[in-house]
């Protein structure tokens, strides 16, 4: 009888489980967000299916087509659209014509407004843009529809920016945000973006200050499925962000929310960034986070919602939001520490505790504490050298990745298993000592050094109550045991695959880590299974089993195409031509156009073109000349004037071209300025490399670039001007590229690039 209870809660704890992640979004049968609001998933697809049809950079033929497409929309709502368009450079020098589309709707108060915020450009030069961001803008076109069906006047104005160029460096929210006078009447920004197609919707804030109040009226708004937690959040504000908000929040003091989701990451910035293949789940999950925000905000009192204040919040299952001050932190850790002193101490007096048995409790914890982190960490090397394809997905997730997480976290459990049935004669309390003082350090090395992880604390306190039950009885009730470690499975579990996701299969180590401290803490309960090396056994052959499915699911095909790359590079001044590719495995497409000459790539190539993971050409092979004109270089202007050289230089394209990138020699560059519009001072200072700027060229623009330098130095300019037409170019006579191949995203791909080297 006893065995039966205890087994009776190995099915209760998969299911919470499963449970901790299907509840994180809302499903095909959830409809509440429509019943609630009137935001139809259906309705935001067709804006989707409209946007996506063909791959809409800046520059674009389809751009213009989109951008009109959004326009007829708001304009069909009512709204009156008006075009701000203007050229930037913003902080990464990357320079191009933006034209964002801005319209608003007229609040009855006069307070400062809400700014619902996406962008319309997708990536150059293949992707398609349904998730990024075609989702973001039709989230806002069917939630502004939605909104004004309700026939109310909002408090505040309400504030619709569709941005441009945000792809190429943040250009449109930094046209906004710096020249637009409406900025001045905004006070908090919605963002919706995607970084992959598929899985829920994160939420990550912005502030320059406290996330106090910020958390507060997000809680008060009440949307029905919050994916978020200030793990994130701490560690987003440590990364170099590079959403929309971003400019607001540096350039304006103006903070809001992101919304994005992550998951299939292998569609980003890809072809494969289409209607068909967004998740409409995720859409859904856009519209219940958007609809009561602006329910709310466009109510609120938006000129309170900056503080000084720090709070801990995570989601959690029918919960769904839970929030504490900082100031909670240490009292809360303080706590735990005496309670884990006291237990501990009630434990060696009535005797359930042993120091010989407690030390042995310390082997199994740290032997799945090293094995299981040395196994997650050497796990993507090893899945690449088994397989090198996977090396030019460059965003780092394959398309069976989540079959490679549930393998490790299966893997991790078989280790924790073998581990602990070694240790089966030692009693549970004595167990638990040696994971429970182990967890106190870990919350006191978050609450010094990631604050936003604080709320570790809590499942510990879980963990130390079922220390005192098993110190006091026996024979606990398992059922009992399970309801009180329900947190720590709702709050770590997804935790075992968001970091490989959002971070890429390098870190697998992430994935092998928490489940092994999810498992010490749930050890009251799965440390009393009987036959742990039969459970060991099962995941193990689980495992197994997981690779195998991997495995079959490893090739590439046309619904799982392999990312490859193809370039002609042509030196106008020598007048000799290289092909070259970024492919770490080439394609037999790729290999047939170099041909069987082809030779590593040499380090003078690897400086050069610009590429958002700093890839390098791997392999080049000679190709034929052919006569294809490069741009008219003219210096307009060479003066010195109080002890700085000042070249004006003119680059004219003699064809049609989409990116114009210019290098210079080791000379220092004081000032810069592309078509007026000056480079960050803090840009030339720091830059890294010899890259000065890239112009991203609209209506095949020309360039005129001003620099200043000191007196009497000599300067090199290396000029690659590139056209992403190789596979329709007359001059060439390249095939198609295979069905089961799509063109690698972030590089320069399927382009003739031209270089030109002046020196003056």
């Amino acid at each position: 009888m006893k065995n039966i209870r205890l087994w009776g809660t190995l099915p209760l704890l998969i299911l919470a489980i499963i449970w901790s992640y299907v509840s994180l979004m809302p499903s095909d049968s959830n409809s509440s967000v429509e019943e609630l609001y009137g935001f139809s998933t259906d309705r935001a697809l067709t804006h989707v299916e409209a946007i996506s049809k063909q791959p809409h950079a800046v520059g674009f033929p389809a751009h213009e087509t989109v951008r009109a497409y959004i326009v007829a929309q708001l304009e069909k709502m009512g709204l009156e659209v008006s075009l701000q368009q203007g050229y930037t450079a913003g902080d990464w020098a990357n320079y191009s014509k933006a034209i964002n589309i801005v319209t608003k709707i007229k609040g009855s108060g006069e307070g400062k407004g809400l700014l619902l915020l996406s962008h319309y450009d997708s990536n150059p030069h293949s992707s398609l843009g349904a998730s990024d961001a075609g989702s973001g803008v039709a989230t806002i076109l069917e939630g502004v529809r939605a909104y004004l069906a309700q026939k109310v006047t909002p408090k505040n104005d309400i504030y619709i920016v569709i941005t441009d160029a945000e792809e190429l460096g943040l250009n449109g929210a930094d046209l906004f945000a710096n020249k637009h006078p409406w900025t001045k009447d905004i006070a908090l920004v919605l963002n919706f973006e995607a970084r992959g197609s598929g899985g829920p919707a994160y939420m990550f804030m912005e502030t320059n200050r406290g996330n106090e109040r910020l958390i507060e009226e997000f809680v008060t708004a009440n949307p029905q499925f919050p994916v978020t937690n200030s793990l994130a959040y701490s560690i987003y504000k440590l990364l170099p962000n590079d959403t929309d908000l971003t400019v607001f929040r540096e350039d304006r003091d103006i903070e809001g929310f992101n919304f994005a989701f992550i998951d299939d990451h292998f569609d980003y910035h890809t072809v494969r960034d289409s209607y068909e293949r967004l998740d409409r789940n995720s859409l859904t999950h856009q519209g219940s986070y958007l609809m009561p925000l602006v329910s709310h905000f466009s109510e609120a009192d938006l000129g309170s919602l900056k503080s000084l204040n720090d709070h801990i919040y995570f989601n959690i299952p029918v919960f769904e939001m839970v929030t504490y001050p900082f100031d909670w932190i240490w009292p809360m850790w303080l706590l735990a520490l005496g309670f884990f002193i006291l237990i501990v101490a009630l434990g060696f007096k009535t005797g359930s505790l042993r120091v010989k048995e407690v030390l042995l409790g310390f082997i199994p914890m740290l032997d799945t504490l090293v094995v299981n982190g040395v196994l997650g960490y050497f796990a993507w090397q090893m899945i690449t050298f088994i397989y090198p394809g996977y090396k030019d997905i460059l965003q780092g997730f394959t398309y069976n990745g989540h079959a490679y997480i549930l393998a490790l976290a299966l893997l991790a459990l078989a280790n924790c298993f073998r581990a602990y049935h070694m240790f089966k004669k030692i009693s549970i309390p004595n167990l638990l000592v040696a994971p429970a003082l182990l967890w106190m350090v870990i919350c006191w090395g978050v609450a010094q050094y990631l604050p936003g992880a604080s709320f570790f604390i809590l499942p510990v306190y879980a963990l130390l109550t079922c220390l005192a039950i098993a110190i006091y009885q026996k024979n606990y009730n398992p059922f009992l045991i399970l309801f009180l470690l329900l947190p720590a499975i709702f709050i770590y579990s997804p935790f075992v695959a968001m970091f490989p996701i959002a971070l890429g299969l390098k870190m697998l180590v992430t994935t092998t880590l928490f489940t092994t401290l999810t498992f010490w803490l749930l050890l009251p309960l799965v440390g009393r299974y009987p036959r742990k090396n039969i459970l060991g056994a099962l995941f193990f052959a689980g495992f197994i089993g997981v690779l195998f499915v991997a495995h079959f699911q490893s090739g590439f095909t046309e619904e799982k195409a392999k990312p490859s790359s193809l370039v002609y590079m042509l030196d106008t001044d020598t007048k000799k031509a290289q092909w070259a590719t970024y492919e770490e495995q080439l394609s037999d497409w790729t290999s047939a156009v170099l041909g069987s000459e082809k030779t590593m790539a040499a380090t003078e190539n690897n400086s050069t073109i610009n590429s958002k993971y700093n890839s390098r050409f791997t392999q080049v092979s000679s190709a034929p000349f052919k006569d294809i004109t490069g741009p008219v270089v003219t210096i307009e202007k060479d003066t010195t004037l109080e002890g700085s050289r000042i070249l004006e230089i003119g680059i004219f394209p003699q064809r049609s071209v989409n990116r114009l990138e210019v290098f210079t020699n080791a000379t220092p560059i004081q000032k810069a300025s592309v078509n007026g519009i000056e480079l960050s001072e803090f840009y030339l200072k720091e830059r890294k490399g010899t890259r000065l700027f890239t112009h991203y060229i609209s209506d095949n623009d020309s360039t005129m670039l001003e620099i200043s330098m000191p007196a009497g130095a000599e300067l090199e300019l290396s000029i690659y001007e590139a056209s992403n037409d190789l596979l329709d170019h007359p001059l060439f006579t390249i095939p198609q590229r295979p069905k089961e191949l799509i063109p690698m995203p972030f590089v320069l791909n399927d382009a003739i690039i031209l270089k030109k080297t002046i020196r003056h």
